[in-house]
C-alpha cells in the first residue's frame, strides 16, 4: 500500500514552511534508519510514533535468543508542502490553479492557520484563525463549484466521480505562541466551537518550537517540553491525528528479521491485508493467526500458543488496530 498523504495547506506568512521543515527533519532522522528512494523536497515521509514496537522489539529479543533488538518500522503519514493559498486563488490568483491542482492530488488537507504573535512576520492576507479558516473554505469551495460547472457540460457527466475538496477529511493546525502550548487542550476546545469542527481535527503546535525541537537529541527534547509543560511534542500528536483522519489502523508483524506496523484502511478484512505485505498473499491466503497486543507482550508467540490466547482467522476477518498477526499463505 503506498503512502496516504496530507497536504499541508493555508494563506501566506503562517508557518506552513517552518512546520514542514521540521516534518523533514523526522523524516530525514528516519531515513538515516530505512533508506528510501528519493524523495521530492516538497514531499515529507514521516514514522508514526509507535511506543507498542519498542515492546514487541523486546520481547522478540527474549523469545528468539538474539544478543540485539531487531529493527523497528513504523507506519509512515506523506506530507505534501503546498504554498500558499490567496483569496482569489480559485479565479487564478497568486498561480491558485496550479496550488489547488496540487491539494487536489492529496487524501486529506491539513489547514495551518496562524494563532500566533509575532510583529516582524507581516500578516499578508492573514486576519485571525476563523476568518482565515473560512477563506480557505471558500477557495476551495469555489473551486469545486467550477469543476462541477465544467464537468456537466459533458455528455454522460457523472459528478460523483470528480476528486472534491468538500470530499476530503480535513485538519486543523493552530500554530501559536510557544507559552500557549501548555494551554494545548482549552485552545482546541475554544476553536473546534468557534470553527465548528470536531476537537480530534484540531491540533495546536508551535511550528517555531517544533523547528528548535528538532534539532536536539531525544533527552534534550523532552527536557524542554517538560520546561514547556507539555507532554508530546506538536509534531507526534499532528502525525497521530492524520493517521486517524485517512481512517487508517495499523497491524503488527514480530519476528527476527523486524518488527513492523504495516498501515491499512479501517475495515479491510484478513485476506485484504496479507496482501500489504506482499500482493501475491492475497491468492494464496490460507488463514491469519492472531494475538491481542497486550496478550503477545507478556511472552511472544510460543507463550500465546501455549496460553490460548492465538486465535486462527479465515479470510473475512476485520482487521483491529494492534492486532499482532502471522499469515498462513499456500504455496
Amino acid at each position: 500500500m503506498s503512502s496516504l498523504s496530507c497536504g499541508i495547506v493555508g494563506l501566506p506568512n503562517v508557518g506552513k514552511s517552518t512546520l514542514f521543515n521540521a516534518l523533514l527533519k523526522k523524516q530525514q532522522a528516519y531515513v538515516a534508519n530505512f533508506p528510501f528512494a528519493t524523495i521530492e523536497p516538497n514531499i515529507g515521509i514521516v514514522p508514526v510514533p509507535d511506543e507498542r514496537l519498542d515492546k514487541l522489539a523486546v520481547v522478540t529479543k527474549e523469545e528468539e535468543k538474539m544478543t540485539d533488538l531487531p529493527p523497528k518500522v513504523p507506519a509512515t503519514v506523506e506530507f505534501v508542502d503546498i504554498a500558499g493559498l490567496t483569496a482569489g486563488a480559485s479565479k487564478g490568483e497568486g498561480l491558485g490553479n496550479k496550488f489547488l491542482s496540487h491539494i487536489r492530488q492529496v487524501d486529506a488537507i491539513c489547514f495551518v492557520l496562524r494563532a500566533f504573535s509575532d510583529p516582524d512576520i507581516i500578516k499578508q492576507g492573514v486576519k485571525d484563525p476563523k476568518s482565515d479558516f473560512e477563506i480557505l473554505k471558500l477557495e476551495l469551495q469555489l473551486s469545486d463549484e467550477d469543476m462541477v460547472a465544467e464537468h456537466s457540460k459533458k455528455k454522460n457527466a457523472d459528478v460523483e466521480s470528480l476528486p472534491l475538496f468538500s470530499k476530503k477529511p480535513f485538519l486543523i493546525v493552530l500554530n501559536v505562541d510557544e507559552n500557549d502550548l501548555k494551554n494545548a487542550s482549552s485552545i482546541e476546545e475554544k476553536y473546534s466551537s468557534e470553527l465548528s469542527v470536531n476537537k480530534d481535527q484540531i491540533v495546536v503546535i508551535s511550528a517555531r518550537t517544533e523547528s528548535e525541537l528538532s534539532e536536539l537529541s531525544e533527552s534534550d527534547q523532552k527536557a524542554y517540553l517538560k520546561d514547556l509543560g507539555v507532554e508530546k511534542s506538536g509534531l507526534e500528536r499532528l502525525i497521530r491525528k492524520a493517521f486517524s483522519t485517512l481512517g487508517l489502523i495499523t497491524f503488527l508483524t514480530a519476528g527476527e528479521k523486524e518488527v513492523r506496523a504495516w498501515t491499512i484502511t479501517k475495515g479491510i478484512n484478513a485476506q485484504e491485508a496479507a496482501g500489504v505485505i506482499h500482493t501475491d498473499f492475497i491468492k494464496k491466503f490460507i488463514k491469519a493467526d492472531i494475538v491481542d497486543f497486550n496478550d503477545f507482550i507478556v511472552g511472544g508467540w510460543k507463550a500465546a500458543r501455549d496460553t490460548g490466547k492465538v486465535r486462527s482467522e479465515g479470510r473475512d476477518y476485520i482487521m483491529q488496530d494492534g492486532d499482532v498477526v502471522e499469515f498462513k499463505i499456500g504455496a
